[in-house]
């Protein structure tokens, strides 16, 4: 795989990231809206034999290429996987021209100071090492937001940026994801005091370094612009947070460069009852939707 072919893919940003990432703890409530319930599996290796095959569904969709699907979020245990034959790294790039990425945070630590942290990741070497082995250009890791504290902001990017540091390491792109919870009160000042906080540590990076952001639609049309145009940046994307699809696209729209990073309002409407046809037809429009968006501004 072409890092540089991969780069110019993730930059050029005519289209959007697609979040297939859940983890072991998400997976039960994906696959419930997906209409497979916990009476249909008995033991995780079910759960996420499962799984996969929705998230190799959604990558075998004839929609899903790269002319609209710039890249794609993968879980652990989906890179170790096969969809067709290939590993999922290499059929998502060579097949569909799909850039991978790969989460890597390991969950979340107890909320302190209204965030919460990433948990230690003691095999973080290793899996990058798998990773960039596997073709994958990428990773992603999230931490959480629940009120606007100068501290707890400020402990969260510093945390971001200092594993980013260790990925970029290996060759690897990081996607840095400070996710804010969208129904907290004071939503807006958090997106302030993270604003600065991330401005901050994007001019503390070496001039020969890049680091992607996700982060939750702002309440503020615009308000990581100067994110999206700082010379340290990739690329700015977005994650939906719980809105509805509809309503993450229109709020998308608004924000001029930043493209969509979806998982659940990608999904929305897809269920393991439809018939192949049905089930393209309806990600096709899912995707054809969200790349509107992304493209918007």
């Amino acid at each position: 795989m072409s890092n540089e072919a991969q780069a110019q893919k993730i930059s050029a940003g005519q289209g959007f990231i697609a979040a297939l990432d859940q983890s072991g703890g998400s997976t039960p409530k994906a696959l419930g809206l997906y209409g497979v319930t916990e009476d249909d599996y008995n033991s995780d290796a079910e759960m996420f034999d499962l799984i996969h095959g929705m998230r190799a569904r959604i990558a075998e969709a004839p929609a899903f290429t790269g002319d609209k699907v710039v890249g794609a979020i993968l879980f652990e245990m989906t890179m170790d996987r096969e969809i067709a034959g290939k590993s999922t790294p290499a059929y998502m790039w060579e097949e569909k021209g799909v850039v991978p990425f790969l989460k890597v945070d390991k969950g979340l630590e107890a909320e302190a100071n209204g965030v919460q942290l990433m948990k230690p990741m003691p095999e973080l070497d290793t899996l990058c090492e798998r990773a960039a082995a596997k073709g994958v250009f990428g990773t992603k890791m999230r931490s959480v937001i629940s009120a606007a504290n100068s501290d707890g902001i400020r402990a969260i990017v510093a945390q971001q940026f200092m594993v980013g540091e260790q990925i970029i390491g290996h060759g690897l792109m990081p996607i840095i994801e400070p996710e804010v919870t969208i129904s907290i009160a004071d939503k807006s000042e958090a997106e302030d005091i993270l604003l600065a906080e991330l401005t901050s540590a994007l001019d503390a990076l070496p001039a020969d370094q890049q680091v992607m952001l996700k982060l939750t639609l702002p309440n503020k049309a615009n308000q990581y612009q100067t994110l999206v145009n700082h010379p340290r940046v990739m690329k700015v994307v977005a994650l939906s947070g719980g809105y509805a699809r509809d309503e993450a696209n229109a709020k998308l729209a608004e924000n001029s460069g930043m493209i969509a990073s979806f998982s659940r309002a990608l999904t929305e409407g897809l269920s393991a009852k439809q018939s192949d046809a049905d089930f393209n037809d309806k990600i096709a429009g899912s995707i054809d939707s969200i790349y509107q968006a992304s493209i918007a501004g």
